[in-house]
């Protein structure tokens, strides 16, 4: 036996990188979790040229859903610009021909580490979200088996237990990102890390939703017009994160969501998360004719 018996020469990789038998397994799966909305299914989880917890499960989401026809955005905490964004679109991009975007509106799938975009995405649109963790009872029920068994049975009442008692302790539902949600009057899913202001963007919302977690090899679905409605005691209503008065040291807008930028001398300031979002308010400021989608919140209320 020798090194050279054991190679094999040099072969173009398959359209999009992963092989017919990948693609073919997870548009089952994908399948699936459309038909059960909020439902997590298994699949393989293939390798793919990047570490598991920096969006493998998303990247292998879009790989399996993109075509040269396809506008690919990226994005990472909000911004188009960041090194993972970047890296993971332009990747995208040299294994399938599709094009690349910052823009909300032009891209036709929207692949998103712990943001939805501020613009209202559209039905012919794909938001692909990537899950460090799709299990939302693992805080409360650490034996996988007996989650499962509690998911078919609809048994959420630790999760329920958990909120009440931060009430209790803390005077209010403290949960931040991943907040808990159900989907479709039946499932329980955490809609990965994003904050509690992109919560409500899913629910009814025009657009197909997957949430895939490469590491932990689940992906479940939002189909189009399905509710998605965050997990809250009838006295005790749902509230997002207090951004409606804050504004953009950048571009000016305001009633978004911000990130907090903390200054040397103990102030802080902010800037707009979704970056695009800035670019094309600041560009509109200084006369570009630059379109605005409608965005989902206005004045920082929830009015989609």
């Amino acid at each position: 036996m020798s090194l050279a018996s054991l190679t094999k020469d040099w072969a173009a990789t398959s359209y999009g990188f992963l092989d017919a038998s990948a693609k073919r397994e997870l548009r089952r799966k994908m399948l699936k979790a459309i038909a059960v909305p909020g439902c997590q299914m298994p699949y393989a989880s293939r390798e793919v040229p990047m570490a598991r917890g920096w969006g493998t499960g998303g990247l292998q989401v879009t790989l399996t859903l993109v075509n040269s026809a396809s506008v690919v955005k990226v994005i990472d905490q909000g911004a188009d610009d960041g090194v993972n964004a970047a890296s993971i679109r332009r990747f995208i991009s040299r294994v399938s021909g599709a094009s690349e975007t910052w823009d909300t509106l032009d891209a036709t799938i929207v692949q998103s580490r712990h943001r939805i975009p501020e613009e209202i995405m559209r039905e012919d649109q794909v938001l692909v979200l990537q899950v460090p963790n799709p299990e939302p009872l693992r805080g409360v029920e650490p034996n996988i088996s007996i989650a499962r068994q509690m998911h078919a049975d609809a048994d959420y009442g630790k999760l329920w237990l958990t909120l009440y008692e931060q009430i209790v302790r803390k005077g209010r539902i403290m949960q931040g990102a991943s907040y808990p949600a159900m989907v479709n009057g039946r499932h329980v899913m955490t809609p990965s890390p994003i904050p509690r202001w992109d919560v409500p963007k899913l629910n009814m919302a025009q657009h197909l939703t997957f949430l895939s977690a490469g590491r932990e090899k689940r992906l479940h679905a939002v189909p189009p017009y399905t509710r998605v409605e965050p997990l809250v005691f009838s006295d005790r209503p749902y509230q997002v994160e207090d951004h409606a008065d804050l504004t953009c040291r950048r571009s000016g807008v305001r009633g978004f969501f911000m990130n907090e930028l903390p200054q040397d001398g103990g102030g802080s300031v902010f800037e707009v998360s979704d970056s695009n979002l800035g670019i094309k308010a600041i560009d509109k400021t200084e006369g570009s004719a630059i379109e605005i989608g409608e965005t989902w919140y206005r004045n920082g209320e929830y009015s989609a």
